[in-house]
């Protein structure tokens, strides 16, 4: 049994506190607002995300960040923009020992950094793993078998996080190709968000399926230029996460989308849905890749909708339009 604290009381934070509970480990679950504590500890429940899904009692609540003092395996499962200034906080008690697991998906801006780069700045004695794949909150809590990818330069680090997370239910692989694997898992949100526009403006399968295999190719293209390697784009952490988060309805990546392809103003959708990773990445992989001179033809267009006010049938009809090119290319 391994002692677990998970930072983030959110739907993924939540829906893993479940998981290792069910696989033996003690688990206390952090986060930042009393009012999100009282509520699970009053309805047993975290009902607008996981309605129906009961947090057992024996998960301790708490909004004391020294509760990761002493503990085995450190979850960080927040919004990739509170990563740097809770971990900063989290790391004035952590332990030398424990092994930190990074879900958060995204890259921070102005630094271009991944999620575990962050992490890893701010508790730079622990090793760290991240964690990534398709593994939408709704399901994992439920039990619903779910495959992902446990990613770390040193590979028994992520062994270890394979073995005491792993279940009936949750199968992890092992991997060292951190780099695509966060890559994969931050980028899927920008074509899924271009996904649900194209749901919202009422086009069909072709469009997606066009848009999905674009969208996998330019993504590869930035996480090669970064130093991941070409297997790991179609496999879990790429093509995987990929189709989980352009055809769900639980994606509020997607669902946004769809509310911006029907005429909502980008900004009020986000209000309207909440944390929508999609967003705030394609403005920072936008400038990532002009810094470094990697063509991503479908994130231009979405900058332009999301930022300068295109619109977003203009900007489909400008990703038809352009130059002829090999589908290698």
């Amino acid at each position: 049994m391994a002692d677990v604290a998970i930072i983030g009381s959110g739907g993924f934070g939540l829906s893993l506190a479940v998981s290792c509970f069910n696989n033996g480990h003690k688990v206390t679950v952090w986060s930042k607002f009393q009012d999100e504590i009282d509520a699970l500890k009053r309805t047993g429940e975290l009902k607008a995300k996981l309605p129906g899904v009961i947090i057992p009692k024996e998960i301790k609540l708490t909004t004391d960040i020294s509760c990761v003092s002493g503990k085995d395996i450190i979850v960080v499962g927040i919004p990739s923009a509170f990563v740097r200034s809770v971990c900063t906080e989290a790391a004035l008690h952590t332990d030398e020992k424990a092994i930190v697991v990074s879900t958060s998906k995204g890259l921070e801006g102005k630094t271009f950094k991944r999620m575990s780069e962050v992490v890893s700045e701010c508790m730079p004695k622990n090793k760290v793993v991240a964690l990534t794949g398709p593994s939408h909150a709704e399901e994992v809590a439920r039990g619903i078998p779910t495959t992902i990818v446990a990613a770390c330069d040193d590979i028994e680090a992520a062994k270890r996080v394979q073995s005491e997370l792993s279940s009936d239910t949750m199968r992890i692989y092992a991997g060292d190709d951190v780099i695509g694997c966060e890559i994969g898992g931050a980028l899927k949100n920008i074509i899924a968000l271009a996904a649900g526009i194209c749901d919202g403006l009422g086009y069909g399968d072709n469009t997606k399926a066009a848009l999905m295999t674009r969208g996998m190719r330019e993504i590869a293209r930035l996480g090669l230029a970064l130093g991941g390697k070409i297997d790991t784009f179609y496999g879990l952490t790429g093509m995987g996460d990929l189709i989980v988060t352009c055809t769900s309805m639980h994606s509020r990546n997607r669902r946004a989308g769809i509310l911006i392809g029907q005429g909502v103003n980008p900004a009020d959708a986000i209000r309207r849905v909440g944390t929508v990773e999609g967003y705030f990445c394609t403005k920072t992989a936008y400038e990532l890749s002009k810094k470094i001179g990697v063509c991503m033809p479908i994130t231009d267009e979405l900058y332009k909708v999301l930022e300068e006010g295109k619109d977003v049938s203009a900007s489909l009809k400008e990703l038809m339009i352009r130059p002829y090119a090999s589908e290698n290319n």
